[in-house]
């Protein structure tokens, strides 16, 4: 529920004071106001004259750094900062976690969670479990899914983390094709706005059922306003402007072409895509015989699968590398939580395809006599020009 500001930012000083803080991020700005400074992070350090609060400030174009004494000098920094409109704040202390989002009618929305405490290994030793997001929080409460999904969904954060620059400020806006029950969607919202990001997050799915569901669970965490949902396909719904970010995860079969090729059509920065189902390539290879010496590969069913899996994703990478895309196929979750464990991860360069890069391209399909779904969504027999 809404608090008032004041009351919340008292809240965020008392922390940002607070020996214990680890780290703290604003951003964002607040409706019809704007900060000085487009990102502040703060952390203590500890330098030869002693320890110091370290703060460091973005303009949008480079960072200043600065490490302040503690006392008056860090209480008159801190207050600075709150003084600042910053739309959203983010606090680690050792014993708790508190994001602050300020609304449109300039209210308070305050997560407060504790933090997750390390995790017993078998036989006995501690090690630190780390989760960007920790599989306790109080939203997986809301949104339910199990604890394979949601260790599903952090391993998909986490590769998101290491997608993005450190750098990243100023407005984002997502989308997640595919969405179904939104475990990904409100995960990533809540993810990307931790970070101190001003995010807009758009779920898609078919159905018109799951877009009132979810949208009432937006509702229920105070997200309408940032995060909502629209009910078509992942290749036809309405989604404008366009995105920075692309996510689908699990998209089944050829949905997962329909992903990719919206994100080429939008020249999303990122995509983040994660198959299920290889179907589509399969059947063609079952249409004919493998080319020689490769009839090996081909014979067997259950290595014929395979085999069409790992076609299938090379042909994806490929194809959005002729597109402009540096693409690579990464695991990012263990297989024992799911089988389908391999991501799609691009980013956005411009640069053109080189005349050997289309060759290599053009001879796989060839010589297998395939047609990836991806090449046809993209009209192209041959990879078009850059």
């Amino acid at each position: 529920m809404p608090e008032p500001l004041d009351a919340a930012l008292t809240e965020v000083r008392a922390l940002l004071l607070d020996p214990a803080l680890t780290r703290a991020v604003a951003a964002g700005r607040r409706r019809g106001r704007r900060p000085t400074v487009v990102r502040a992070e703060l952390r203590p350090v500890t330098l030869k004259a002693g320890p110091r609060l370290q703060i460091t400030t973005s303009d949008g174009a480079r960072p200043y750094t600065r490490n302040v004494a503690p006392g008056p000098e860090t209480a008159a920094a801190v207050d600075e900062l709150l003084a600042e409109p910053f739309g959203n704040w983010h606090l680690e202390t050792a014993d708790a976690t508190l994001q602050l989002r300020v609304t449109k009618s300039g209210e308070a929305q305050v997560h407060r969670a504790a933090t997750a405490r390390p995790a017993a290994t078998p036989g006995g030793n501690d090690r630190a479990k780390e989760y960007l997001l920790d599989p306790g929080d109080e939203i997986f409460t809301e949104i339910g899914g199990s604890a394979a999904k949601r260790r599903q969904v952090d391993a998909f954060l986490r590769a998101l983390a290491a997608t993005l620059p450190d750098e990243l400020t100023g407005p984002l806006r997502v989308v997640d094709l595919g969405c179904g029950n939104a475990y990904l969607t409100f995960a990533a919202y809540r993810y990307l706005s931790g970070r101190g990001l001003d995010v807009e997050l758009i779920g898609v799915d078919v159905r018109e059922d799951q877009r009132r569901r979810n949208t009432e669970l937006a509702q229920r965490l105070g997200w309408a306003d940032r995060v909502t949902f629209v009910a078509g396909t992942i290749a036809d719904a309405v989604v404008d402007p366009a995105p920075d970010l692309v996510l689908a995860l699990h998209a089944c079969d050829t949905a997962t072409d329909e992903a990719l090729a919206r994100a080429v059509r939008w020249e999303a920065r990122w995509v983040l895509a994660a198959p299920c189902c290889h179907h589509d390539l399969a059947k063609q290879l079952r249409a004919h015989p493998a080319p020689a010496p490769y009839e090996l590969l081909t014979r067997q069913g259950i290595l014929r699968e395979r085999f069409a899996d790992v076609l299938t994703d090379a042909l994806r990478a490929g194809l959005l590398r002729v597109h402009g895309y540096r693409a690579e196929v990464v695991e990012f979750v263990d297989s024992q939580h799911t089988p389908r464990n391999l991501l799609i991860r691009a980013r956005r360069t411009g640069a053109g395809a080189t005349d050997p890069q289309r060759a290599e391209y053009r001879e796989l399909v060839d010589q297998w006599r395939v047609t990836p779904r991806l090449q046809t969504l993209l009209a192209a027999d041959e990879p078009p020009s850059a």
